[in-house]
């Protein structure tokens, strides 16, 4: 089972994690005592109790996250799985009627949605993703807000207190979000703090909430959870649930749409 930030966990355990992300998922030590401005014997403990809980991996002289491609820019997540990417976003598209007022996360997944919308008309998409917005901007009589807050590279979007006070101003029918892991007990996780503030503001305030994710993300392991197990309306993947997670998934009744695969 994933292993997800305990509710005591310290301030600097979660600086730690949003430090190793920020540096593409692994750190020597004495980078990160750097970064973080303390001492590396602090670090040593900090990354102690982080490992105890499986969150992080110790190796000599540095540490690393499990969960590795979740600390890629969204740039090179879009040229993995494209095909499963692409499916999902198909189906997920087709659940989004023309006239809804939509929220779009930063996932490389959402960016395949994004362009699957082309085609709907009369949309107000909220957005705090580059690719998203781009993709949508002048088509179809659509209307895009992008929200504003602090623009970080390896999400490819913008996050903070600001970003939440914006998307707050909406009433959203839908909002689609990723999700970097997933926890039978906690839910859907995401590997950034900011990131997973923002989807637990965008799930409350959604009339349905759509998770688009590839199946390699049931089982892994992320540190934040954006939403519970029972948060969530309708998960689009691209491969049939272990019968764990399928009973996890009905116990909660959330509606799992399971792509056709690529038969060509």
């Amino acid at each position: 089972m994933a292993k997800t930030l305990e509710p005591h966990a310290t301030h600097r355990e979660v600086e730690l994690l949003d430090k190793l992300r920020g540096l593409g998922g692994s750190a020597r030590t004495a980078a990160l005592a750097e970064a973080m401005d303390v001492s590396e014997e602090t670090i040593r403990r900090t990354v102690k109790a982080l490992a105890k809980s499986g969150l992080v991996q110790r190796v000599h002289g540095g540490v690393y996250l499990p969960n590795t491609e979740a600390m890629t820019p969204v740039v090179s997540r879009l040229g993995k799985r494209p095909q499963e990417k692409a499916r999902i976003a198909a189906a997920a598209a087709g659940m989004i009627p023309s006239g809804s007022c939509i929220f779009l996360d930063v996932g490389s997944t959402t960016a395949f949605l994004a362009e699957n919308l082309k085609n709907h008309r009369d949309l107000t998409v909220v957005t705090n993703g580059l690719h998203a917005a781009q993709s949508l901007v002048n088509k179809n009589n659509n209307r895009v807000f992008m929200a504003g807050g602090e623009l970080s590279l390896v999400e490819g979007g913008v996050f903070g207190p600001d970003t939440i006070a914006f998307v707050e101003r909406f009433n959203l029918d839908v909002a689609v979000v990723s999700a970097d892991g997933y926890d039978p007990k906690s839910g859907f996780l995401l590997a950034a703090a900011a990131e997973a503030a923002l989807a637990r503001v965008v799930v409350q305030r959604a009339h349905r909430t759509i998770v688009v994710t590839d199946h390699t993300k049931f089982g892994q392991n992320a540190p934040m959870v954006a939403c519970g197990p029972g948060d969530v309306d309708t998960v689009v993947t691209d491969r049939p649930l272990s019968p764990q997670m399928a009973e996890c998934m009905a116990r909660y009744d959330v509606e799992v749409v399971v792509v056709d695969q690529d038969v060509s």
